[in-house]
Parts: structure tokens; C-alpha cells; sequence
């Protein structure tokens, strides 16, 4: 409305209420524009913004690493400007701006050349892992809309599942990033706690925080972990060991065929063969390990049940939760008295208070657990439990509150928890038309190789788990790709047994089949060079670096052909992009320096 059509107006008594009126429209409007945003965004966001990344370098700098990607955060990371909510409106109603953002949402706005587009809903005070709240709707689950989203960070696994953003950010002390992965078919990583910089983050629980991330496909998932990581190049691994904890994938209630047999042992058989599969009773392997939990259990003896160790662990964890929370916000709490959900209340004051003596032996057991899980898989091993016991319980369900549910959940949750080793939630399918979903746990330090591993692992998973859901069906597209696989790795024998023309038919092979992979391209060069096919090995090369701008071998592929053909500036700049992406690399550097002094000449 311009300003002199306002003043006339406003001048006119008998037409105040005429904008009294439009004014309340215009408010019922927008109203009714929010609840049909919030149904299209399923409930994920409680705030939408946007920090954009700073413009890509300039040649022969590589480019963001990830770049066009979107990602969400949990409302529980500082943007400049904002009020981190934590799940519930009294939190906001006291709490001042941000001062500064969260350093790892600027690593990844700035660094890696992500844009971050709003904050997601999480539990109250981020402590449950049901995804339920009753300050806000809880975000809808795309998988499986009538059933809970799991929590605490259940905005972000929704924002992933649903397509709203490429990766999103959240925090697992007991469960918060693995649990809402799980039940909303998502990949969900939990880092090795303490690894990355809580700061700028609000805690729940010092000790068992952790940061996690949500992605749809291992490729992303791994781009992300490696920013946030700070993770140098090197060579991926391959496990030695895939250990199954027999004990606690019976704590599934979903068939332990489903997922073991069927799922994760034929995938650990292709790719890895039958002698790197090993099994394990995690029940008595603890209680070997862990001593500290005797004095524990005494504590605990009530005379008439004996607690099973991973019972114990599970209590552990969550007296660890309480006792932190309580140190970061009970005087917040007790000057502020917030409404509290009834749950979290019984387990935040009804329970008593510790003893200095008893904090102690928590730390111990803690301590222990994570030498222990150390110990068992070393550097190249991987631990396989059920990520939860069930399919998601659905909504408003007393499931997830029943003993049993919660019992058998923090015994598979407390696990990480408690050593504060990474995991990953892997979803391997469907069970009674819900995301069921398996965990790989690797030693404290091992996210790389846990990265590694879910990405080498994950096609061959959800084609065994794709056959179990539909026997029937046709699953072209992952036996394309495995095909071209197989089409590779003869070509790549070819290449040893110096078969150059041989390799490059089954290189072109796997290029047919799937050609959207750069390392066949770039496989294809190297041949080409040997038979000094130079023009096209570099147009192989540059193939490939569409598909993939951070494949080394391509870079120095091409640069040797453009050498060979003259073109010493381009082949400078190959060089030096390789120099970028792996600054250690004597090939890069040795042949960038001579071909400097050719062409300086």
C-alpha cells in the first residue's frame, strides 16, 4: 500500500475497521500459506535461512568439494543471528542470537562449497529418540508416513529422506542421528565422539555427544565426512573382519535372517570372501572386558533379577545422559521450570543423585568399553548389530514407551555411545512395508575406513536386500553396475598381463554398461597410452573428469598424453591440479617441474 493511500485512509475513521479487517485476511492467509508449507517440507524445518558459499577458486585450484550440494542443520547449531531453539519454545524465549555460527556449518559452507538452507525440528531438548514432541508437529516420515520419524534429530533424517536438501547435520549422544536414519531409510553417520568440534553447538550430554550427518547415498555421505573430517587423500581399505555380534542381532525383533544371512553376509562373501566374516558374543566379551561393570552391578543387584551386561551398559549410558544434561541445564531448568514431557522428566528428576564415587566408575566403564571395542576389531575391522529392534513404532503408539522397546533399544544404541566409536546406519530395504536398516561400528579414529567400507559395501547390500524384498523382480540397474564391475576388473588383469588392446575392449565393455563411472574412462587411458593412442586417451580422460573432477589418475593420465602431444601449458595445469589434490604426489610434482623448464624455454 503506498504511503498517501495510507494516510488518506488513516484519516478516515470510518474506514479503520475496513483495515483492521484486511489486516486479520492478510493474517489468516499467510496462516493457511505456512501450514501448507509446513506439509510440503513433511514438518522437517522450524526455520528456513540461507548461508551461501564464497565463489569457486580460481584454476588450477580444484573446486569445492561440495559444491551444488544443499544441507540442513539441526536447531541445535549456532547461525550468526539465530536462536538455536533445542526443541522447545521456553529455550527460545530466553536465549540471545548467535554471536557467531558453529564452526563446522561454516567448514562446510566455506570450505566445502555447500549452501545451507534452514534448520531442522528436533525432540525436546534433543533426549528422546522418538521423534514426538508436543511443542512442535512432528516431522512426517516419507518412508512411512503413519509411522514416528525416530529422534532426537528427526528433522534432518526427514529433510534427506524427503529430497528437501542433499545431507543434513545433526547431533547422536544416545541414538539422535542413528535412530531417525534408520526408520526413515537413510544413511546416518555418527563420528567418533569428540573427533570434531562440538563448539557452537548446544550440548546434551559432554561425553556421549557426538556430530552426525544424514545422506541418501554412500558417495555423499563419504564427500561430507571428509570435509567435516578434514580427512587428507589417501588409498581407501577394504576390512579384513566383518564381525557379527550373534547375541545382539537376536535383540531384533525383526528375523535375524532378514538381515544377517541374507543381507550382510552374502555382500561380506562377494566382496571380501567367507574368512573375513567372524562372529562374536558381545555379552561375554564385555563382561570380560569391561571389569569396572561388576561394581557397577552391585551397585544395581536387586536381588531377584540378574542384569544382562548389555542391560547394564544401557543404564549406564543413560545415568551418563542425565548426569551431563543436568551439569550443562539444571539451573537453566530450575530458574526457568519449562513444561516438560512427562518421560523426560521422570528420567531427568526422578532419578537420584549420583555419587562422586559413582560418576567415577561411569567414566571407567566408559574408558573401558572403548579399549575393548579397540581391541576386537583393530584397524581393519568392522562390528555388524541391528541399528533398533524394530520396524518404527507407529504414531502414538505405547511401544516405544514399553519396557521391552526400551531395553532392547539402548542395548544396541549404547554400544557407540558409551565408547564413543562411529557407526553408521545402513538401510538395507524394507520389513512389513517399513525401512528396516543394519549398523557397521568401527574402532574410535576409524571414519575413514568406516566410510570406506559403507561405500564399497553398499550396492552389493541393497541388491541382496532388493532380492529379499521381491524375488521376482528385475534388478537391472545394480546388475548392470555389478557387471561392469566384473567387465573392470578383467580389464584391469588385461592391463597387468600387458594385454593393452584386450583391456581396452573390456574397459569399453563397462563403459556400456554403466558409463557414468570415471575410473573405466580413466582405465581406458592408461591403456591407450601404452599403445601410444594419445588423442584418445586424453579425450578418456576428460571424461572421466566430468564424472569425477577429483580423480587423480586422470589428471596425471591426461597430463602425460597432452606432454606427448605438445601441449605443455595444459599439461602443467593437470599436473598441478593433481599437485592440489594430493600435494605429496612425486609424479605430479616431478613431472610439472620439467615440463616448467621445457616450457619456460
Amino acid at each position: 500500500m503506498q504511503p498517501k493511500r495510507r494516510q488518506l485512509l488513516a484519516s478516515r475513521a470510518s474506514n479503520l475497521w475496513v483495515i483492521l479487517g484486511l489486516g486479520i485476511a492478510g493474517v489468516l492467509l499467510v496462516t493457511k500459506k505456512l501450514k501448507k508449507r509446513v506439509r510440503e517440507d513433511f514438518g522437517a524445518f522450524i526455520e528456513k535461512l540461507l548461508l551461501l558459499p564464497p565463489p569457486q577458486p580460481a584454476p588450477p585450484k580444484a573446486p569445492h568439494p561440495l559444491t551444488a550440494l544443499s544441507f540442513a542443520i539441526s536447531d541445535l547449531f549456532d547461525v550468526k543471528g539465530y536462536v538455536s531453539g533445542f526443541g522447545h519454545p521456553e529455550w527460545i524465549r530466553t536465549h540471545e542470537p548467535a554471536a557467531s555460527t558453529s564452526p563446522v556449518v561454516s567448514l562446510l559452507v566455506e570450505g566445502g562449497g555447500a549452501t545451507c538452507v534452514g534448520k531442522t525440528v528436533v525432540d525436546e531438548f534433543a533426549f528422546s529418540i522418538s521423534g514426538e514432541t508436543k511443542h512442535y508437529d512432528a516431522p512426517t516420515n516419507p518412508a512411512a508416513p503413519s509411522h514416528i520419524p525416530g529422534g532426537s534429530c528427526s528433522g534432518a533424517a526427514v529433510a534427506v529422506a524427503a529430497n528437501l536438501v542433499d545431507f543434513a547435520l545433526g547431533i547422536d549422544t544416545v541414538g539422535g542421528v542413528r535412530v531417525p536414519a534408520g526408520y526413515c531409510g537413510v544413511l546416518g553417520f555418527r563420528s567418533s565422539q569428540g573427533i570434531v568440534s562440538n563448539a557452537g553447538i548446544i550440548p546434551v550430554s559432554s561425553s556421549l555427544d557426538a556430530i552426525g550427518w544424514f545422506a541418501r547415498d554412500p558417495d555423499t555421505l563419504r564427500r561430507v565426512g571428509h570435509v567435516i573430517l578434514q580427512l587428507p587423500f589417501a588409498a581407501q581399505r577394504n576390512p579384513r573382519q566383518i564381525i557379527l555380534a550373534d547375541d545382539y542381532l537376536h535383540l531384533s525383533m525383526i528375523p535375524v535372517d532378514r538381515i544377517s544371512r541374507q543381507v550382510v553376509i552374502k555382500s561380506a562373501e562377494k566382496l571380501f570372501g567367507r574368512q573375513a566374516l567372524k562372529h562374536e558374543n558381545l555379552e561375554k566379551y564385555f563382561e570380560a572386558k569391561v571389569p569396572s561393570l561388576k561394581e557397577f552391578c552391585r551397585g544395581k543387584a536387586n536381588g531377584d533379577a540378574k542384569l544382562t551386561t548389555s542391560m547394564l551398559l544401557a543404564n549406564v549410558m543413560q545415568l551418563l545422559q542425565k548426569q551431563e544434561f543436568l551439569q550443562n541445564h539444571g539451573d537453566w531448568m530450575s530458574t526457568v521450570q519449562p513444561s516438560i514431557d512427562p518421560a523426560i522428566y521422570s528420567q531427568l528428576c526422578k532419578t537420584p543423585e549420583l555419587t562422586d564415587e559413582e560418576i567415577e566408575n561411569l567414566n571407567a566403564i566408559r574408558n573401558q568399553m572403548r579399549v575393548a571395542i579397540g581391541s576386537l576389531l583393530k584397524d581393519d575391522g568392522i562390528l555388524v548389530i541391528p541399528t533398533m529392534p524394530s520396524v518404527p513404532p507407529k504414531l502414538g503408539s505405547k511401544e516405544i514407551t514399553s519396557e521391552d522397546y526400551q531395553n532392547r533399544a539402548s542395548s544396541l544404541l549404547c554400544v557407540a555411545s558409551i565408547s564413543g566409536c562411529c557407526q553408521v546406519t545402513v538401510p538395507i530395504g524394507q520389513h512389513e512395508k517399513c525401512p528396516v536398516s543394519v549398523s557397521f561400528i568401527a574402532r574410535h579414529g576409524g571414519d575413514r575406513f568406516l566410510l570406506d567400507t559403507v561405500q564399497k559395501m553398499y550396492a552389493s547390500l541393497q541388491e541382496n536386500s532388493s532380492l529379499i524384498v521381491n524375488p521376482k523382480s528385475s534388478t537391472n540397474t545394480i546388475t548392470q553396475e555389478e557387471s561392469a564391475e566384473i567387465a573392470k576388473e578383467k580389464g584391469n588383469q588385461a592391463f597387468k598381463e600387458k594385454q593393452w588392446q584386450k583391456a581396452i575392449g573390456l574397459y569399453s565393455e563397462a563403459i556400456k554398461l554403466n558409463g557414468k563411472n570415471g575410473t573405466y574412462y580413466s582405465n581406458r587411458a592408461a591403456a591407450y597410452l601404452e599403445l601410444a593412442s594419445f588423442r584418445q586417451a586424453e579425450a578418456d580422460c576428460t571424461k572421466a573428469l566430468t564424472l569425477d573432477k577429483k580423480n587423480i589418475k586422470a589428471y596425471l593420465r591426461r597430463g602425460t598424453a597432452r606432454e606427448m602431444l605438445g601441449s605443455f601449458k595444459e599439461a602443467i595445469d593437470d599436473f598441478s591440479y593433481a599437485l592440489v589434490l594430493e600435494p605429496n604426489n612425486k609424479r605430479a610434482a616431478l613431472s610439472a617441474d620439467r615440463l616448467r623448464k621445457v616450457f619456460l624455454q
